[in-house]
Order: C-alpha cells, then sequence, then structure tokens
C-alpha cells in the first residue's frame, strides 16, 4: 500500500488556503470507513471559554503556530465522550487524513469507524441528522506541548503547539462556539505549564479546546 501526502497551498475569494493530506488507496463501500469534515478551531481568536489544561484561560491559537503544526495533526484520531460533551482520548473513533488552513478557520476532513462504531451511523446517518443533529455538533482540539508566549496574560495566546488529536462534541460544549462537523451522506472509498516563567513559558502536557 502507497501512502503519499501531498501539502499545497492555493489563493481562492482572496484568502490563502495551505493544505496537507494523506492519500490513502480508495476502497468503495469501505464498511468501516464514513467520511466527515469540520471545522477545528478558529485562529487568531479568542475562544469563548477556557479549554481544558489552560488554567482558566481564554487561549488564542496563532495562525502561524498552526501552520506550523499542520503535519502533526495528519493520522491523528478523534475521540469522542459519551454525551458528546468533552474528550476521551481513549475512546478513538476515527482518524484525520487532511487538514488545511482557510481565512482563520482550521478545517479538517478524514474517516469515522462506521463498523467499530455502529452508533455513528445511526447518530449522524439517520433520522437524527435529517433532523439537524449536523448543526449543534462541533470539534475541539487536542494538543501537547503548547507554548504560551505571557502566562501573566487574562487570555494566553499559543505560539507553538503540537496536535495530537481532536474530539467530537456539542458545539456549545466546545471552548469554540464556531466549530462545526458533519459526516458525508454515503461511505466513500498544555493542561499543565512546565516552570514557572510568566512570559515565554512550556505548556507541557495535554490542552483541549
Amino acid at each position: 500500500m502507497e501512502e503519499r501526502v501531498h501539502r499545497w497551498s492555493r489563493v481562492r475569494c482572496g484568502f490563502a488556503v495551505r493544505a496537507m493530506a494523506v492519500e490513502f488507496p480508495e476502497v468503495e463501500g469501505h464498511p468501516n470507513r464514513l467520511p466527515f469534515d469540520g471545522c477545528l478551531t478558529l485562529l487568531d481568536v479568542a475562544s469563548d471559554k477556557a479549554p481544558s489544561g489552560a488554567r482558566g484561560h481564554r487561549v488564542v491559537l496563532t495562525k502561524a503556530a498552526a501552520e506550523a503544526a499542520l503535519p502533526s495533526l495528519l493520522g491523528m484520531a478523534v475521540d469522542y465522550k459519551a454525551g458528546w460533551d468533552g474528550h476521551d482520548a481513549r475512546q478513538k473513533c476515527g482518524i484525520i487524513t487532511a487538514a488545511h488552513i482557510e481565512g482563520n478557520r482550521l478545517l479538517v476532513s478524514g474517516f469515522l469507524f462506521a463498523r467499530d462504531y455502529p452508533e455513528f451511523g445511526k447518530e449522524f446517518g439517520g433520522v437524527k441528522a435529517a433532523a439537524g443533529l449536523d448543526d449543534k455538533m462541533g470539534m475541539s482540539y487536542e494538543l501537547a506541548d503548547a507554548h504560551v508566549a505571557d502566562m501573566r496574560a487574562t487570555v494566553w495566546t499559543l505560539t507553538r503547539a503540537t496536535f495530537t488529536g481532536a474530539a467530537i462534541l456539542l458545539r456549545d460544549k466546545a471552548a469554540y462556539r464556531g466549530t462545526s462537523f458533519r459526516v458525508a451522506g454515503s461511505r466513500a472509498s498544555g493542561s499543565r505549564a512546565s516552570g514557572s516563567r510568566a512570559s515565554g513559558s512550556q505548556a507541557s502536557a495535554r490542552c483541549s479546546g
């Protein structure tokens, strides 16, 4: 099996678009691939509420940091928590295969493991999806080694980070209410800061936004 990583940049409607994707072989009607896409987070914008691990601070993930970390997002898992109200990194239910930045949005796509998690077919592919469940769902990133520009600031600015995954959850439970998540209509082929410096501090461990 051959996997290729594609990276490109283009301009659309006046906005620069930077993207990366892992190309997998197409398998028509694969029972365990349910395509999804979504907006993982907003960039250069303060979160609506404090993410887990941010010590009660709202955060800003800079576009520069997101661009540098884009390669770390590919191949990372998406997870979910019963009730769709948070993160559970051990409940890995899919994989991110593509990511791109468009304007101030970090957009992702990939596959859910539909056969392993048949509830997704019921929740997203059935009556509830038709009733507008997609409009209520969002996403939340998971980070490690996040660098906070100034830990004394009311709003923390993240200038460097590594993506370790993402969660699917109700939009109003996410730190950014401007995120989104939806599935395709058919199947197709830092929680704690290390060190006490107030400026330029390294936030190790996990941060979930």
